[in-house]
């Protein structure tokens, strides 16, 4: 059975303006844009637009939008990555499927980890509460186990807290801030995981998580292309006021590993 088309979406004036000023880049295959906190990818509640929603503003005459790749948590800011078109995304999700893909978030802790750089290998659950849903660290043997793997390192450590640098190796619904919290240094701002509130004295405005760079093969087989987008003016005022300073873009990072 054929799927129906997606009923396309009428967008405002300012609608418009705001999510063509998320544009980091954009070619014929995909589009990329740096999306802030507070914007729910898919599937928000209320009634203000969510990123795939406003995605019709780069509709082409037939009809066909961008296709998100990815998701980033509603609270999480940073790069986000879209497929022009049907053969784009696919490409793209196998790609992703196969781990060819490289992300690097930034994150504010209250802490910094012990030891200051390694690998979390704890599997993850699911696990509902009303209409909420959680990530639980668990062990390997238990029915609803997946595995999950992240790696991280302290950039720099303030005399309020540190900035770590992370990067998932799986991709779990909430795999780093579970992740995290596991270890005892949830994630500035995360309510959800027992993140500090307040940190250095200063409230906390959200998650302190940040998409700073996505690497992945360009559909038009050049290769890899990484992409990155700047900590916005909300993080860069927490990681002031505890005292870290925040890389320089495109510094030797967690990446090393090859992609693949």
């Amino acid at each position: 059975m054929a799927h129906a088309k997606p009923t396309p979406v009428v967008l405002s004036r300012d609608e418009l303006r705001f999510v063509r000023s998320l544009v980091i880049v954009q070619d014929e295959h995909i589009l990329a844009l740096n999306k802030p906190s507070g914007l729910s990818s898919q599937g928000g509640r209320g009634q203000v637009h969510t990123l795939d929603e406003l995605l019709w503003a780069f509709a082409k005459a037939s009809g066909s939008r961008p296709r998100l790749i990815h998701r980033l948590d509603r609270d999480t800011s940073g790069v986000i990555l879209t497929a022009r078109t049907k053969p784009d995304a696919a490409m793209l999700g196998k790609a992703m499927m196969g781990r060819r893909f490289r992300k690097t978030y930034l994150a504010i802790l209250t802490a910094p980890p012990e030891p200051r750089q390694g690998t979390i290998d704890q599997p993850l659950r699911r696990d509902e509460e009303g209409r909420e849903a959680y990530m639980r660290v668990c062990e390997a043997d238990h029915p609803d186990a997946e595995t999950a793997r992240s790696r991280y390192r302290t950039l720099s450590v303030g005399q309020g807290g540190a900035l770590v640098e992370l990067s998932p190796e799986t991709g779990r619904m909430h795999q780093l801030r579970v992740h995290m919290a596991g270890v005892g240094r949830p994630i500035g701002g995360d309510a959800r995981y027992g993140g500090a509130l307040v940190i250095a004295g200063a409230p906390v405005p959200r998650l302190m998580l940040h998409a700073a760079a996505l690497e992945f093969p360009h559909p038009d087989g050049s290769g890899p292309m990484r992409i990155e987008a700047p900590p916005p003016d909300d993080f860069r005022r927490v990681a002031e006021t505890i005292g870290v300073s925040l890389p320089a873009a495109r510094e030797e990072s967690l990446k090393d590993l090859p992609v693949g």
